[in-house]
């Protein structure tokens, strides 16, 4: 008993010291997507602006696969010393739904850091498709059907949760076709490939203002300040037509308590760094409230999140695996 009591202390005696000297090394920001999508250039933001707090470098590594799976089980098997982190999108909360075999549970083999922003999405379609607009768009959809094809950032994405809500709401069945990340599909839409692609402005403001893709709607309930001249989907008839992709910071789940609350503490001070917030609003990304930026936020809009998507992918009888 008496050695046990002393191997209690001694471990609780080295995760202090390791928090309080923390961190010492770079540290691992997960991206389970490809380099260049919406959630890597919030990634590389962030990493700029956390690494000034924490006085440490903090690197993205791209783990790219369907549904961010791999990245995530990445982070969830790293030590949790608070050296290998995840950012992940709005696909977290759909992962329980669309994957059987799911080898972790996203509200229970984490710990929560925090939210980081909120990201509106824009329909756009490949700039020679016919339809001038979205009231053209529809009753073209409706003749067209599966003969037209929609591409999305991965099974369970922002991106793919968009297109199927878009279907049922206009009562279509178009030809998903799904990518390995936002970047990928973008490349195909403007290179004729693809007919339609919905997805966050982080992937589509650029495009759209060069004249690379056609705008079709913003899926937010007021026009977008920098993209001003796209209409909502709403104005347009979609009523109540709302998505915005929320990211979220987690670590492996054993990561001691004091070296979460050194994360989430630099997180909430990134949110409000010149060059994020500059960086953020050429984007047209949101940065959450710091009642959000914590720990507690994200766990609750997790769950929340969770219980929201979960019927909508049921019914549609989507599945990775």
């Amino acid at each position: 008993m008496m050695k046990r009591l002393i191997a209690t202390a001694v471990l609780g005696a080295c995760v202090v010291a390791n928090a309080q000297t923390y961190p010492s090394k770079p540290v691992i920001l997960v991206v389970p997507f490809s380099p260049g999508g919406p959630t890597d250039v919030v990634a590389r933001s962030l990493a700029l602006a956390m690494g000034r707090t924490l006085g440490q470098s903090v690197i993205v590594e791209n783990k790219a696969s369907s549904g961010g799976i791999v990245g995530s089980e990445a982070v969830q098997r790293a030590e949790p010393d608070g050296y290998t982190l995840l950012i992940h999108n709005i696909g977290m909360s759909t992962l329980p739904a669309l994957s059987r075999n799911l080898r972790f549970n996203p509200l229970k083999d984490f710990a929560y850091v925090g939210e980081v922003v909120d990201v509106p999405m824009t329909l756009v379609g490949r700039k020679d498709l016919k339809p001038a607009g979205f009231k053209e768009l529809q009753p073209y959809l409706k003749v067209q059907q599966r003969q037209v094809n929609i591409a999305n950032a991965g099974m369970g994405t922002a991106s793919h949760l968009c297109g199927l809500l878009l279907m049922s709401r206009l009562d279509v069945a178009m030809t998903s076709v799904s990518y390995k990340g936002a970047a990928p599909a973008l490349t195909d839409l403007m290179g004729g490939h693809v007919d339609l692609l919905c997805d966050q402005v982080t992937t589509t403001t650029q495009p759209i203002r060069g004249g690379l893709v056609k705008a079709y709607g913003a899926t937010t309930a007021e026009r977008l300040p920098t993209l001003a001249e796209v209409p909502t989907l709403s104005e347009q008839g979609l009523s109540e037509f709302r998505i915005a992709v929320w990211h979220g910071v987690y670590a492996p789940k054993a990561t001691p308590k004091e070296i979460v609350d050194r994360l989430a503490g630099a997180l909430r001070a990134a949110l409000v760094d010149k060059g994020f917030e500059e960086a953020m609003a050429r984007l047209g990304a949101l940065p959450v409230s710091p009642d959000r930026a914590s720990p507690a936020g994200l766990q609750k809009q997790l769950a929340r999140e969770i219980e929201r998507w979960t019927p909508i992918i049921q019914r549609a009888h989507v599945y990775l695996d």
